[in-house]
């Protein structure tokens, strides 16, 4: 079962304009909703490229939950832990999003008090959030995408969240291009151009 967190985001934003919740992402739209259970307060999001961790970073902090801290692997290590200890002081839960696994932390204060707290990764999706993926990022862009889309694209597609979002906008490129309708011609074609001539999950 797949499922999806409205957002209140700018039509233009990148990726969907909603956070599509399925297998990869289930267990951590979970706990953001109860951060009072974190240890310290604090939890660590991390996860693959285009996953989705902004987007739920940017939900959970205009939800009222609490702070986040985005691409927190960019940050300066030291001020990265004062506002960790800032947090505490408050009692403000802590979202910190870091990037993809492993993070690799050199200031010793930081990494373990990071090591301690809620740990929540995102996964691969799997079909079922594959679909879901590719009809909220095709609405995004306003492109129409048949029921039957799914069906052929799918099995087809590579199984990454940034593979997917690939897929998407050169089925919207090729369309436009083309001027024509997004129909099996243009799948085909846009899986060539995202995956070469070999499609990688072709049944």
């Amino acid at each position: 079962m797949t499922s999806q967190i409205a957002l209140p985001l700018a039509a233009a934003s990148a990726g969907p304009a909603r956070i599509v919740v399925g297998a990869a992402n289930a267990h951590v739209a979970e706990a953001l909703l109860a951060p009072e259970r974190w240890a310290f307060r604090t939890s660590v999001l991390t996860g693959p490229p285009r996953s989705g961790k902004s987007l739920l970073a940017r939900w959970f902090a205009q939800s009222g939950k609490g702070e986040a801290i985005d691409d927190a692997q960019a940050l300066d290590e030291a001020a990265l832990f004062h506002r960790w200890n800032r947090a505490q002081e408050d009692g403000t839960p802590l979202l910190i999003v870091g990037g993809e696994p492993p993070w690799e932390i050199a200031l010793p204060d930081l990494r373990s008090r990071l090591s301690a707290a809620q740990q929540l990764e995102i996964g691969r999706p799997d079909d079922a959030m594959a679909e879901e993926l590719l009809y909220a990022l095709a609405a995004q862009r306003g492109l129409p995408l048949g029921a039957e889309a799914a069906a052929y694209l799918v099995p087809r597609a590579g199984r990454s969240f940034a593979e997917i979002e690939k897929l998407v906008l050169a089925i919207d490129r090729l369309s436009l291009e083309r001027k024509l309708p997004a129909t099996q011609s243009i799948w085909r074609a846009a899986l060539e151009a995202v995956h070469g001539p070999e499609e990688p999950r072709l049944l």
